[in-house]
């Protein structure tokens, strides 16, 4: 049994797809299977069943993934031990993020992490909530940044900031005037949303959960994958959205008249670096959170100052 053998396993079970577990791991399919059966005839047992699409693990193949993934990831301890003690900062670092952040945060620090840290390759993923815990905990990727909290005992949590929902209105709408809203101005039925699978949607909802029974009077229904949609819409069809802070740092002033705060105290967001507890790279983390906390404009807060809304 070799750790290129587990790390086969591995990638078939995270892609549950032969040619795209080769690709990843960057040889021929053939020599994947190979590998893979290989490893099936000394165990004496049957790892993937093959006549499943996608391919899935057997209830004992489970448990060997499973262990897999413990010997992998231990078995990287001792260069991360060692880079450690060093204090070097080197080698990979992949990152999740979700879509609400990422084309409002990740240029706000990229670029200093990079030329900072030279000997460090980061891969960025753009993805949703549940997408980033899934591949978090299966180690696929080493961090992410998103909303917490979390409720997850095998999840460390690193909050950087906490930045304010803020409303954002047609000049037409009957809150335009308002200096600030309330929680309970926030009509589910005058507002455009997220669609599903998006925590900002989730949390959303929850601010504005008296509402939710109303009966939608709308004979024009629309969910968007981003928050410039939800913009969008808004400043040619009508009604309101809300959006986090960070979204509404590149508007114009015409765009920013249509921004309205909320009274206190204000609904908040908990921005946060994740991990799971077994992740080693701690000096990765600190450096990752100064490079971030250093990019936030100064009026977003690094300490919780509102209603932290929850999403799960």
């Amino acid at each position: 049994m070799t750790l290129i053998q587990l790390e086969y396993i591995v990638a078939v079970d995270n892609f549950r797809h032969f040619a795209k577990a080769a690709d990843s791991c960057f040889v021929t399919q053939p020599t994947l299977s190979m590998q893979i059966q290989k490893l099936e005839d000394q165990l004496g047992v049957i790892i993937f069943d093959r006549n499943m699409h996608p391919v899935e693990p057997t209830k004992v193949g489970k448990k060997i993934i499973e262990q897999a993934r413990v010997a992998i990831r231990e078995s990287k301890r001792i260069d991360e031990i060692i880079n450690e003690e060093k204090e070097e900062l080197v080698g990979e670092l992949n990152l999740g993020i979700i879509p609400t952040l990422s084309p409002y945060l990740l240029p706000l620090f990229i670029n200093d992490f990079i030329n900072e840290n030279p000997a460090v390759k980061i891969k960025v993923q753009e993805l949703t909530s549940e997408q980033l815990l899934i591949q978090l905990k299966n180690d696929t990727i080493d961090l992410g940044i998103m909303v917490t909290p979390l409720g997850d005992d095998s999840i460390i949590e690193k909050p950087i900031f906490y930045e304010e929902f803020m409303g954002y209105m047609n000049h037409r709408h009957t809150l335009y005037n308002k200096e600030t809203l309330s929680v309970e101005d926030v009509q589910y039925n005058d507002l455009w949303i997220l669609n599903e699978g998006h925590c900002f949607r989730n949390q959303v909802l929850n601010i504005c959960q008296p509402s939710l029974k109303q009966k939608s009077k709308r004979n024009f229904v629309f969910e968007s994958g981003s928050l410039e949609g939800l913009r969008k819409i808004v400043d040619h069809h009508g009604g309101m959205t809300l959006l986090p802070e960070l979204a509404t740092l590149d508007m114009t002033n015409s765009e920013k008249a249509k921004l309205k705060r909320f009274n206190d105290p204000r609904p908040i967001r908990e921005v946060s670096i994740v991990m799971k507890k077994s992740f080693l790279k701690r000096k990765m983390v600190e450096v990752l959170h100064k490079n971030i906390s250093k990019a936030i404009p100064g009026y977003i807060h690094s300490e919780k100052n509102g209603n932290v809304i929850k999403w799960k």
